[in-house]
């Protein structure tokens, strides 16, 4: 097929030998099938800025490192040069995202480079050969809702061990190849540690996929892996091999707040003294 514009600095640069097909688009990004370097892989090109909406980005945004206060000033004015470098932040967030996880043993399609808005990735395939489906697309029996999402659940807790949140989990960002669910699309992953929104965004990810497995094993629907697993995180226990219940139980202590607040006053008192002990 002819090379879409956007890929030809990747055969320029002998990056991409062949571009073979489509293999998807949509709201973000198109996806074509290349030969590189020998290889059946893929390249994920990023849609133009003004075809794109950012209404739902300063969420995701939280934590996210820009390189200099101009930038940072044109994002938040929402300019024409702030927008485009927004969108390099979004997709700079999954490409590092990728290969932050991959070297985590995350089941990721493993990154091979980036260049001018294009992803060049691995072409997560079937036991044929063939692109792998999405989650959403196949019946599954209960045993094997099960067993998908005993993995899933496994792979949301290394990757928070990585310090990443998805943020946006569901079956339509699954693939399923020869040896279990493949987890693609992070331009919206958060830090964990740095984004305010992060346990509500891994809760709501791990419901996600409770919700669409219950479909299958009802008995999923009653579970609270999201809680307990933030739970896990905040205490420091958090491990990928940590033995998750799916049951949750909230805190029933009630804060001794006049105690917390006689402490402070006493940490500020004996502050005072030793600054005019030190003027003595």
């Amino acid at each position: 097929m002819k090379t879409p514009k956007s890929i030809e600095p990747l055969v320029r640069d002998g990056l991409v030998d062949e571009v073979i097909r489509p293999l998807k688009s949509g709201k973000e990004a198109a996806v074509y099938v290349v030969l590189s370097e020998g290889e059946v892989r893929c390249a994920k090109v990023y849609k133009d800025v003004n075809k794109r909406g950012f209404h739902k980005q300063a969420l995701y945004q939280e934590g996210r490192k820009v390189r200099n206060s101009r930038q940072a000033r044109a994002m938040e004015k929402n300019t024409r040069f702030g927008r485009k470098q927004q969108e390099e932040v979004w997709q700079n967030a999954e490409v590092d995202a990728l290969y932050r996880l991959a070297s985590a043993g995350v089941r990721v399609p493993q990154p091979y480079n980036f260049v001018e808005g294009v992803l060049l990735m691995e072409l997560v395939t079937d036991e044929h050969g063939s692109a792998a489906p999405r989650l959403n697309d196949l019946e599954l029996s209960r045993e094997q809702a099960l067993e998908y999402h005993g993995l899933l659940i496994k792979e949301v807790v290394r990757m928070l061990c990585a310090g990443l949140v998805h943020g946006d989990l569901s079956e339509y960002n699954i693939l399923i190849d020869a040896n279990g669910p493949v987890i693609i699309d992070l331009p919206q992953a958060v830090d964990a540690a740095a984004n305010n929104n992060a346990a509500k965004m891994l809760e709501r990810d791990v419901d996600n996929l409770a919700d669409y497995f219950g479909r299958f094993a009802p008995e999923l629907l009653t579970t609270q892996y999201g809680k307990e697993i933030w739970k896990l995180y905040e205490s420091g226990d958090l491990t990928p091999q940590v033995e998750l219940t799916g049951r949750f139980k909230a805190s029933d202590k009630v804060a001794d707040v006049r105690s917390v607040m006689r402490e402070i006053d006493d940490a500020r008192e004996e502050a005072i003294r030793r600054r005019y002990e030190h003027e003595d």
